[in-house]
């Protein structure tokens, strides 16, 4: 059979079925450790996100410095009814008092956070992880590598075998992002809003401001997080969920080759 005919073939089979990909054997991808560590983080976050929409709902006005109350003028504040009677919200009513079970859990929740995220980054230091997988090789470290990719997800181009395999540079950014920066942010605006840690290191509360202060960066860096969870999830969907979440659950997916030409 001729290539010509045999491409046609091929041409034949794509605009009657699409390019749906052949998949070959499994193929490594995630170690046990980034699996086991990515969903205790998955269920931490989880227990931090419901308390800590709770803890806010107690006293939903931010301020600035070391002090602010119901008699404070606020720098700004959500609109929604409180659970607690003496904070001013317009509301002719209050909203059931649920601050004792979400202030445990949030603690707890983010004890694991801690502990979780500090073997991770041990484990990603001495396994090379950070290095190999998430620092942006020489070739993607140029802003025409970040439009290529911004591109592709307008277009919502399919998946390729590279994409499965590894993380490209808009990935990659993120995940550094959200792993050295933000949460270690999240962290430490938690810990400021402690007395206990404030009577302790008073310095590292003065750099965020105050107590207020800290609060209120706490829901900013929270919402940010949340708004790189939203993404996340988006993406995963639209690139492959099944693909992605059995890699994320078993450690291997499956590489994709391409099909022979039709007759």
């Amino acid at each position: 059979m001729s290539p010509a005919s045999a491409s046609s073939g091929y041409a034949k089979l794509q605009s009657v079925h699409g390019p749906a990909p052949f998949h070959g054997p499994p193929a490594a991808r995630h170690p046990a450790v980034v699996r086991v560590t990515h969903w205790i983080t998955v269920i931490a976050f989880f227990g931090l996100l419901v308390s800590g929409v709770e803890i806010l709902i107690s006293h939903p006005r931010f301020y600035w410095g070391e002090t602010g109350n119901s008699l404070t003028t606020p720098l700004f504040q959500i609109p929604i009814p409180a659970s607690r009677a003496t904070v001013p919200t317009g509301y002719g009513y209050v909203l059931p008092d649920q601050n004792g079970w979400s202030r445990s859990l949030h603690f707890q929740a983010a004890w694991a956070i801690v502990l979780t995220g500090l073997l991770y980054t041990i484990a990603g230091y001495f396994t090379r992880h950070f290095r190999d997988n998430l620092v942006p090789p020489p070739e993607q470290r140029s802003l025409q590598a970040f439009q290529q990719v911004i591109a592709s997800h307008l277009r919502i181009t399919p998946p390729t075998d590279g994409d499965a395999l590894s993380y490209n540079v808009l990935q990659r950014v993120s995940y550094l992002v959200v792993i050295f920066i933000l949460f270690p942010l999240v962290i430490w605006t938690g810990l400021a809003l402690s007395p206990s840690f404030a009577s302790a290191l008073p310095s590292t509360v003065n750099l965020l401001g105050g107590r207020q202060s800290a609060r209120t960066l706490h829901f900013f860096v929270s919402g940010l997080l949340f708004l790189f969870l939203i993404i996340h999830v988006a993406m995963v969907i639209v690139s492959g969920f099944t693909a992605r979440m059995r890699a994320m659950i078993t450690g291997s997916t499956t590489r994709q080759e391409t099909p022979e030409p039709i007759p």
